[in-house]
């Protein structure tokens, strides 16, 4: 009857897991311009897509030529 249950490493792996995708997506929030704590985003579902659509088709803060590159 173990299926109904979590496991300890369950949760150490989700943390990791969170932890290694949040730092890169902070670090993309902070060289575009936006506050790094936007990267948290990323770990709700459905809105990390929404917000994956916001970092690529927005104007960058901190792109200071204001070009568009695509």
């Amino acid at each position: 009857m173990l299926g109904n249950t979590m496991w300890a490493g369950h949760w150490l792996w989700m943390l990791i897991v969170a932890v290694v995708v949040v730092i890169p997506v902070w670090r993309i929030c902070q060289r575009t311009g936006y506050p790094g704590w936007l990267g948290l985003l990323i770990l709700f579902p459905v809105v990390n897509l929404l917000f994956l659509y916001f970092i690529a088709f927005s104007a960058w803060p901190g792109d200071k030529a204001g070009e568009h590159n695509g």
